[in-house]
């Protein structure tokens, strides 16, 4: 026993009343702060109508998210009205979880007005995110009755009306130096082509009207087709041609020619906000990129093991050719390849409970990325299952080129994205009980992408990377998270050209060019995202090897994992409480 549990048996009479009263005080307060919380998630619902399908609320399956001007700007005040609120509230009064919630919400929001006020909702698309992009929605949608197709049809009407703002809010950002990098820009025209068609056939909006469910007849089934080819013709096509119009000839001359977003008036703070936003740190860019510099040369150090472990003749350089270039590790056609991950995917499940106490309910499915999307996105990515149940979690393969897609990779790609990885994590934050809904549904990346990347490591826990290849697969993946560091900071801080940062992420990591050019350019479009990566995986390394050294032979992997993962994704400095308390009471059991 410690001295900490000890003392709590010590404590006089008047000491324990005050506490008694201070508690009930705590429960008025964390009364007054839920109520906070409730009012401003029904803001949300009502702001953001595409939430409420996964509640199982179909009202807002007509509509889309006012992105007008005079929206945007009501918006802001009152989530500063918000804030004011929870100002109100002190924090010393609420219990421990609800200060963890006042602080989360808190944050978010100020981080939300500090955001727009700087312009950032000016550069409102990029070649992952956007209306060119709209088409995808209805995977996250049932599409199982009538009503369902209705509803799909009313909000493709409404479409042009959000095109149109998309269009102002881009115009302003020319007007007020917010700007995309254009080589970012001179991708979308050709996104925006598939969507402007002779036929509505040919359209990515006509394939669920393609295979109606047998609840619709045949009668209605061909009524609602009609409808959709008369929208696709008459309402999408024209102002997805407008819109590219707007792009190539209005919009494209006034953006960036520097990759970077520190090129923009101010735009070195704007990205040290943005670090500090995606790390929930304090860790300025110089900090950051030095610790990839670190984490480069320390990978470097365990792949020359693996290469001389295999007998190659040659440095780093030659061997992630020979890896880029070798038909042995590429799958001839799409379909081998999405054969490949269904397999690796399989193998997985049976050996989590070897690293788990509590796995979640809620499955999860492999499926490929939507052709029109694939060779402008990287290589597989993972969608939430729905809240309310009727959507399983997704884990999207790219099956673009499989001949750049490489089989030592699947292993390492499968276990980030699937479980242990994201689904694993993001579904049981969405079941457990208690939490309020913006913490269910919480972003914060520095854990959540932390621990896709933390979980690449559990797979030698779980009897994966028995294969040398597969091994150095782990160790790409380990060193791509670590390049971003460098890289992220060069472009958006220290002024890094686009080929720069090309070459550094070829020289360190046998990632094929069609992939590196790629994430090269998701990190110019979304600044500061990439950071999260490699900087929460090394504090979840940091607290595991504590516990490691504190409880010694006590050390349970599985109770670590339930206890890191008992609260849904938080800011990294309050996992490091966290789990640091759950070691001194783990320690009080020895």
């Amino acid at each position: 026993m410690n001295y900490f549990s000890l003392s709590r048996l010590l404590l006089p009479a008047f000491f324990v009343i005050s506490s008694v009263m201070s508690s009930v005080s705590s429960v008025a307060s964390d009364e007054s702060l839920d109520a906070v919380i409730s009012n401003h998630w029904d803001w949300v619902l009502e702001q953001y109508p595409e939430y409420r399908r996964e509640y199982g609320d179909m009202s807002g399956n007509q509509s889309w998210t006012d992105l007008s001007a005079d929206a945007l700007e009501q918006r802001n005040i009152e989530t500063r009205a918000f804030i004011d609120d929870l100002s109100r509230i002190d924090p010393a009064s609420l219990s421990e979880t609800a200060q963890l919630n006042q602080r989360m919400l808190r944050t978010a929001l100020e981080e939300d007005v500090e955001s727009y006020e700087k312009g950032l909702h000016l550069i409102a698309l990029n070649m992952r995110s956007g209306p060119q992009h709209r088409y995808t929605m209805v995977e996250r949608l049932p599409m199982a009755t009538e009503a369902d197709y209705i509803d799909w049809l009313a909000r493709l009407e409404k479409l042009p009306e959000q095109l149109a703002q998309y269009q102002a809010l881009l115009q302003e950002g020319a007007d007020r130096q917010r700007t995309q990098a254009r080589i970012i820009i001179e991708r979308i025209p050709n996104q925006l082509d598939a969507l402007i068609v002779d036929k509505p056939e040919d359209s990515p909006f006509w394939g669920v009207f393609e295979t109606m469910p047998d609840a619709i007849s045949a009668e209605r089934a061909s009524e609602l087709k009609t409808q959709a080819a008369a929208v696709i013709s008459d309402k999408l096509v024209p102002a997805y041609a407008q819109f590219k119009a707007f792009i190539e000839e209005t919009y494209l001359p006034s953006t960036r020619a520097q990759p970077g977003i520190g090129s923009l008036p101010g735009g070195k703070e704007v990205y040290a906000m943005l670090a500090r936003h995606f790390t929930t740190t304090d860790m300025t860019p110089e900090e950051i990129h030095n610790v990839g510099l670190a984490e480069v040369a320390r990978i470097r150090g365990e792949m020359m093991e693996v290469i001389e472990e295999v007998g190659f003749e040659g440095d780093l350089n030659a061997f992630n050719d020979f890896l880029r270039s070798d038909p042995q590790f590429y799958y001839d056609t799409a379909e081998e390849l999405l054969e490949g991950y269904q397999a690796v995917s399989k193998r997985l499940d049976p050996q989590l409970v070897k690293l788990f106490g509590k796995l979640p309910r809620m499955p999860y499915g492999v499926r490929p990325i939507a052709p029109e999307l694939a060779p402008d996105t990287t290589t597989a990515f993972y969608m939430r299952p729905a809240l309310d149940g009727s959507r399983p979690g997704w884990y999207y393969v790219n099956l673009y080129k499989p001949e750049v897609r490489p089989k030592y990779e699947m292993e390492v790609l499968s276990v980030h994205e699937s479980v242990p990885g994201h689904h694993l994590q993001i579904a049981l934050a969405q079941e457990i009980e208690g939490l309020p809904e913006f913490r269910r549904n919480s972003s914060v990346t520095a854990f959540i992408e932390g621990w896709g990347l933390y979980s690449e490591r559990l797979g030698y826990d779980m009897g994966l990377y028995k294969d040398p290849y597969s091994r150095y697969g782990q160790l790409i993946y380990d060193m791509w998270r670590a390049v971003r560091l460098v890289v992220d900071t060069g472009i958006h801080y220290f002024g890094w050209s686009r080929q720069e940062a090309i070459d550094y992420f070829k020289d360190n990591a046998a990632k094929t060019e069609a992939d590196i050019i790629n994430e090269i350019d998701r990190y110019i479009g979304w600044p500061g995202q990439a950071l999260a990566y490699k900087i929460g995986q090394l504090k979840m390394l940091e607290l595991r090897a504590l516990a490691e050294q504190e409880l010694g032979d006590r050390f349970d992997i599985r109770a670590f994992h339930d206890e890191l993962l008992g609260v849904g994704a938080i800011p990294l400095d309050a996992l490091e409480v966290r789990m640091t308390r759950w070691i001194e009471r783990e320690k009080t059991k020895l």
